[in-house]
């Protein structure tokens, strides 16, 4: 979400406020507007086509609900799966598009630099992408190696020379504030999200209760731009 588009986003949230505020009955239409200008401020996903509720962290305890799964090439089922199998089972879980191939997973989400740089819920591809694994942290991974062996949790054996390509298709447990006042769009945090939607919730009592009622547009922006006041 750009600038612009967050202080259009503000100020129509602070009409409706005004209207609903006003007495307008809570079935009206302005309700409705309220409600769907509220969903489209915060429906917010990132260019990778990951949504921002999911984090590195979900892909990994999800990744875990598989292990001892037998690997059977082809499969993406409990019944059986391959590495990609694997990878693809568990983004669908969280939400996530992928690609059945590790080729297809391989360009998914935004790079990461080197193993060093590496998250829980990362993927790991290995050279000319003939296998991929998901980086549980703490120098683990989840994987399904070959057939005659299950998805298991194991200690990376792998170095930086060893890989194709790592991927991060979801932030860890404290995704980094974006900056909506960047001149690039970008993604409102959990943090902005919730802040904002107790600041318009607390005008909105006192307004009702015969307050001064929502603040300025700039106030409210400060709030997604985590500007001071």
């Amino acid at each position: 979400m750009s600038a612009i588009e967050a202080i259009n986003r503000v100020q129509e949230i602070e009409q409706l406020i005004g209207r609903l505020q006003a007495g307008v009955s809570a079935t009206s239409t302005a309700a409705d507007d309220f409600s769907a200008a509220l969903s489209n401020t915060f429906s917010v996903v990132a260019d990778t086509g990951v949504t921002t509720g999911t984090t590195g962290q979900d892909i990994v305890d999800d990744a875990r609900k598989y292990l001892g799964v037998p690997y059977v090439f082809g499969g993406t089922t409990t019944s059986g799966m391959d590495c990609s199998g694997l990878v693809q089972t568990v983004l669908r879980d969280e939400g996530i598009s992928a690609g059945r191939l590790v080729h297809d997973q391989a360009t998914l989400g935004t790079p990461v630099a080197s193993l060093k740089d590496a998250q829980p819920g990362d993927l790991i591809v290995l050279k000319n992408n003939e296998h991929i694994v998901i980086y549980a942290g703490n120098g683990k991974v989840i994987h399904a190696p070959h057939a005659g062996t299950v998805v298991k949790e194991v200690s990376n054996w792998l170095t930086d020379s060893d890989i194709e390509t790592i991927r991060r298709v979801a932030p860890g447990r404290s995704p980094a504030t974006a900056s909506v006042g960047a001149a690039n769009a970008s993604a409102l945090t959990a943090a902005q999200v919730t802040q904002l939607l107790g600041s318009i919730q607390s005008s909105m009592l006192a307004g009702m209760s015969g307050g001064s009622g929502v603040g300025s547009t700039s106030a409210l922006l400060s709030l997604l731009t985590g500007s001071p006041r």
